[in-house]
């Protein structure tokens, strides 16, 4: 028989101490929101449903979540964490079976300590299971009180006596509780103490009450349990999983020449022997081939990169594709439904936004290209502009095989430009170019012979004589 696992996240907290309008739980580690990273967690150990509690804010949290289809709870009333879970009891109706109990400022755990969480918990028959850590200095948390049959109670601090005081085991606040048997202990609390709250700590007395069995498991890293209530904090959990991310890379066979000044986000992916300078930002669900190389100050979001890539400094790229084997940059700007086929180049101060390049086409510097499909084997000039924008529509600019753009050439879109064509430098071109013509639209040149010469000496007279005193 399969064992039932659902997961309840406390998530209701204000944060205050964060000085901010944003719900604590939205702040972001390592590019997600930290109430992101317990529910992905939660998923991993295939808990259903999750239940995130939620409080002030509500519609934020629940809006930048909408994605992971969540059932939340709403926490009306901030009277504490035994409170907290009450109000997720009829989002569990019906539900028979483990439940674990994470807190949504928690972002650090990892799945295999909430396995050995769980599997203590089913093997003790314990009644509840808590994850525990022991700390130099415990100030601020509850106490782990220990006896000869398990837990016995967990004292908080404001409640706790000198000696009580000095245990260093400290409640990390993640849980493993039977369910529906949990909400039945839950209703036996009062709020009889020094903060006026129903403390879910309370909830280990009342199941010894009961005469059930209360379980710690000590956790081996205590880091993995580090709340976050401020921003030294929440500056201090993002350096800890950025580590965590550029060690498993590493371990997979790509170089980065500077981890701790290399910031990549947890979707990402990286192919082996890939090379990464210091000052690269890998964001979002990015994917990065093998063999390339990605140099200082280069922000990748929402990418698809193939092998052998080279990313010059500077250079920005958003919800781009890249074939293999292209250069881009330095401070080249790829916008979102750019399309590389493959051995392109993309120069500096070049930006894209919906352009397709077919193979071995090419914008080397100063150009901007917009709404536009090339073909194969395109040369585009210095100083290129697709116009694509008359203040109310974008049009499509379509350049085929083989054609050779002279440099400051504007095309007024939509223009189609056929196959083998050149268009002359300096050309605006407003109409379609047939395949294998020369499109120009310069101003005829005109040469005044001795003209500068004569206007040198007719300013020359202008000037006034200069009389000495």
């Amino acid at each position: 028989m399969i064992k039932k696992l659902a997961a309840v996240i406390l998530a209701a907290g204000q944060g205050t101490r964060m000085k901010s309008d944003l719900p604590k739980v939205l702040h972001a580690v390592a590019g997600k929101p930290m109430l992101s990273h317990v529910v992905q967690v939660a998923r991993s150990l295939d808990a259903a449903p999750i239940v995130p509690v939620i409080g002030p804010a509500a519609d934020l949290v629940r809006t930048a979540l909408d994605c992971e289809k969540l059932t939340f709870a709403l926490q009306a009333e901030q009277l504490g964490t035994g409170h907290a879970l009450q109000c997720a009891e009829s989002s569990l109706q019906g539900f028979a079976g483990d439940l674990l109990l994470l807190c949504g400022d928690v972002p650090l755990l990892r799945e295999t300590t909430l396995v050995a969480l769980l599997d203590h918990h089913r093997k003790s028959s314990a009644s509840v299971a808590i994850l525990t850590a022991q700390m130099s200095d415990p100030t601020g948390y509850g106490r782990i009180i220990r006896g000869s049959n398990g837990v016995e109670r967990i004292v908080e601090e404001k409640d706790a006596s000198s000696a009580e005081r000095q245990v260093n085991e400290i409640n990390t606040g993640i849980y493993m509780f039977r369910a529906p048997e949990a909400f039945d202990f839950l209703r036996q609390l009062d709020n009889s103490n020094a903060q006026g709250e129903y403390y879910l700590t309370d909830s280990v007395a009342a199941a010894r009450q009961a005469g059930e069995r209360v379980e710690a498991l000590l956790i081996e890293n205590a880091e993995e349990a580090m709340g976050i209530n401020d921003r030294v904090q929440l500056a201090q959990a993002g350096e800890i999983m950025r580590q965590r991310i550029n060690e498993a890379h590493q371990r997979g066979g790509v170089t980065l020449i500077d981890p701790t000044a290399t910031y990549i986000e947890p979707e990402v992916t990286i192919g082996a022997d890939t090379l990464i300078h210091p000052g690269v930002h890998l964001r979002g669900k990015t994917t990065i081939g093998s063999g390339c190389e990605i140099e200082p100050g280069v922000v990748v979001t929402d990418c698809i990169i193939g092998d052998g890539v080279h990313l010059k400094p500077g250079s920005v790229l958003s919800e781009s594709t890249v074939g293999d084997t292209c250069a881009i940059g330095p401070m080249a700007h790829l916008r979102p439904g750019t399309v590389l086929t493959g051995h392109n180049k993309i120069g500096n101060f070049v930006e894209t936004k919906k352009a397709v390049f077919g193979e071995k086409s090419q914008a080397s510097h100063l150009t901007y290209i917009g709404d536009a499909t090339l073909g194969k084997n395109v040369n585009i000039g210095c100083g290129t502009i697709t116009c694509n924008y008359d203040g109310v529509n974008k049009y499509q600019t379509t350049i085929e095989d083989d054609v050779f753009v002279g440099s400051d050439t504007q095309f007024v879109a939509p223009v189609t430009i056929g196959r083998g064509s050149l268009i002359g430098a300096g050309s605006t071109i407003t109409k379609d170019v047939p395949a294998d013509a020369l499109a120009i639209t310069r101003a005829e040149q005109k040469n005044i012979a001795g003209w500068a010469e004569r206007n040198r000496r007719q300013q020359q007279k202008k000037k006034p004589v200069k009389r000495e005193k």
